[in-house]
Parts: C-alpha cells; structure tokens; sequence
C-alpha cells in the first residue's frame, strides 16, 4: 500500500470512529485493534507455502540469469582473447554479437524482474483479501468497531503505539488457518 492510501485509509477509519462517537455509539466503548498483516502472511500455514512458491520462482528465475550471465562472461573472455588476432571487420562482428547478446540480456533481465513483481503483487492481493476476511470475522466476533495495520520498516506505520491487549495477530492466523486449509 502506497504512503498516499495509506494516509486516506487511516484518515477514512478515523472519520468513521468520529462518526459512530456522534451516532450513539458514544456511550458504548469503541474498541480498535492492530494487527500485523506481515506476520500473518509469514505465520499462516498457506502464507508459507505461497512464500516458498515465490522463493522458488524467484530462485528459478535467477538461475536462468545466471546461465545468460555466464554466456556473457564467455563471450567478452572470447572477444579480449582473439582480439590481437582477427581483422578489424571479424573484431566489429564479435562486438556487434557481443552487444546484442548484452541488449537481450538486459532485456531478459527487465523482464524477469517484472514477473517476479508480478508474482508479488498476485500474492499479497490474493492474500490481502484472505487477510481482511479472516481479521473481519475476529472483529466482530470481538467487538472491535475498527482494525488498523500496524506497518512495518517498508510500508507507512499508522499505528505508533499500541497496548498488547488490542494486538489481534495471533487469532487472526489462526482464524486464517481455519478458513484456508
């Protein structure tokens, strides 16, 4: 999440707790709780294996750079080695195919990426959805009126201070693994 839907989120949670206060829910208590929405990726059972499928795609992936590496590595070795030796037009060639083959592999590499981004961003929205079903049903369950994202070191942290008591990420994994065998 961007730092700019975050700040909306966060703004849209608030103005709806300053909406129920003035609705009648004033006299009731408004309960808000954190969760950890990392942790609940890293700590289900089907976040797990979706991070073990990512690591093995991307690991895949990088073997394949690795072997268009290397070729690259042997053909520079190959150009240096037999420069003295051939014709200017023979060297031009060797360069020409060495540039080329370094455009398709800056190519590949844009490309590899991107899909690793791609699996990415598959992942954590299939997830995220997931995460907001499971994180709804022990809100209601529990009676909390609003459940905010604590963040992490990469995403916008919301949430700067928080009491244990009204941390929901342990029975959201466990609500999670419930409904996602």
């Amino acid at each position: 999440m961007n730092r700019g839907t975050s700040l909306l989120a966060a703004g849209s949670v608030l103005l709806i707790m300053a909406g129920q206060a003035n609705t009648g829910l004033a006299a009731e208590t408004f309960k808000v709780g954190v969760i950890n929405q990392r942790a609940v990726m890293e700590r289900t059972k089907a976040g797990q294996r979706a991070l073990q499928e990512l690591k093995e795609f991307t690991a895949n992936q990088q073997r394949i750079l690795a072997a268009e590496d290397e070729d690259m590595r042997q053909l520079e070795r190959e150009l240096k080695e037999q420069e003295a030796k051939l014709s200017q037009a023979a060297k031009r060639a060797k360069q020409e195919q060495f540039r080329a083959k370094l455009e398709q592999y800056q190519r590949q590499l844009q490309e590899l990426n991107r899909d690793i981004q791609l699996k990415q961003q598959e992942m954590a929205d299939r997830f995220l959805r997931k995460i907001d079903e499971a994180t709804s049903a022990v809100a209601k369950k529990a009676g909390y009126g609003a459940v905010l994202d604590i963040g992490n070191e990469s995403t916008l942290r919301i949430v700067l201070y928080h009491h244990q008591a009204v941390d929901l990420t342990d029975r959201v994994v466990k609500e999670f693994n419930r409904r996602n065998r």
